[in-house]
């Protein structure tokens, strides 16, 4: 039988056409007479015969093949439809979008590190884009045996070797293990480009690659939250200080009233204690609480006479002036 025989025409379109399908080939025994392509927007239209590019067709509409599409083809390669040569086409529908897929670590990478001898285990999540670049390449290592390829294909591809390329660029250039998120831009790109590589030769590019988070074991997590606080208090005087504060507000200090009104007691006599040694540092006096310095009950004499400067000695009075000096 002939490309264009027999009485009904056919209607060469994306049948069930799914947002997560990348390609979908079309393929009949013939293409009969009278028959209509229709390219819908986000599709390209590329026929094949014998496995081989013939004709791409970009422009979205509906196309006479007899008419609007064979006399191209003719003028491509000296490709010619002979009405009884018998040969068949096939035309590839390709999906142009680009394409957004969530990702996660399939398990925890264990990222060498010297505070953990077994490791640091870590899990990370993002996204990541691709898209069709390469029509030939993607014919002849997928779409010549293939029917259709969905986004989860693609996803298989990479998460099968997204862990060990993990592992990799963290590791690279010492990154800091407990601060990883501020790296995480540096160590998506690495991804991108290794990803990019890894499925160069089936006509599909890698356009972005994001990490949202990473993950750490709640008890590493629990020491990056303390040391940060630390880190943000400024001393350990003054964590404990926010750290009851914290307690008696939750009710986390038991014991009943009686032990939390102790514990604030206790901590507001130490806030006391640090505003006094505040004022007597601004003031260049000693501290009235220092051991060796003062006993209880008595007062300080100053060495010198504040009205006129005189050395005071141990006179109650000024032996310059007279001014009363206790």
């Amino acid at each position: 039988m002939g490309l264009f025989s027999g009485q009904f025409s056919n209607v060469v379109e994306w049948e069930e056409f799914r947002e997560d399908m990348i390609f979908y080939k079309w393929h009949n025994n013939e293409i009969k007479r009278g028959s209509k392509l229709i390219i819908r927007p986000g599709q390209d239209a590329v026929f094949l015969f014998n496995g081989k590019i013939e004709g791409i067709f970009k422009d979205e509409g509906d196309y006479d093949i007899e008419s609007d599409i064979i006399p191209f083809l003719s003028t491509l390669k000296g490709f010619k439809f002979g009405f009884n040569s018998g040969m068949r086409a096939e035309v590839l529908f390709i999906n142009t979008k680009e394409f957004t897929v969530k990702w996660g670590t399939k398990s925890a990478i264990n990222i060498p590190t010297p505070q953990l001898p077994g490791g640091m285990p870590i899990r990370a999540n993002g996204t990541f884009n691709f898209k069709v670049n390469d029509y030939v390449k993607l014919i002849d290592k997928i779409a010549g045996i293939k029917d259709s390829y969905l986004v989860d294909d693609v996803k298989l591809r990479i998460t099968a070797v997204l862990d060990q390329l993990f592992m990799k660029w963290i590791v690279k250039e010492g990154k800091d293990m407990f601060n990883l998120q501020s790296n995480s831009f540096d160590i998506g790109n690495g991804l991108k480009t290794d990803l990019d590589m890894q499925i160069f030769d089936t006509g599909i590019t890698i356009t972005g690659f994001t990490i949202m988070s990473f993950t750490y074991p709640e008890e590493i997590q629990n020491m990056i939250n303390k040391t940060a606080s630390h880190t943000m208090i400024g001393d350990m005087g003054r964590f404990q200080q926010a750290a009851m504060t914290e307690g008696i507000s939750s009710g986390k200090v038991q014991g009943g009233g009686a032990a939390a009104d102790m514990a604030g007691m206790m901590m507001g006599m130490q806030m006391a204690n640090q505003m006094m040694k505040n004022i007597n540092a601004e003031d260049g006096q000693p501290n009235p609480t220092s051991s060796g310095n003062s006993n209880a009950g008595s007062t300080n004499k100053p060495n010198f006479c504040p009205n006129c400067g005189q050395k005071t000695g141990e006179a109650n009075f000024c032996p310059n002036c007279g001014n009363k000096l206790v």
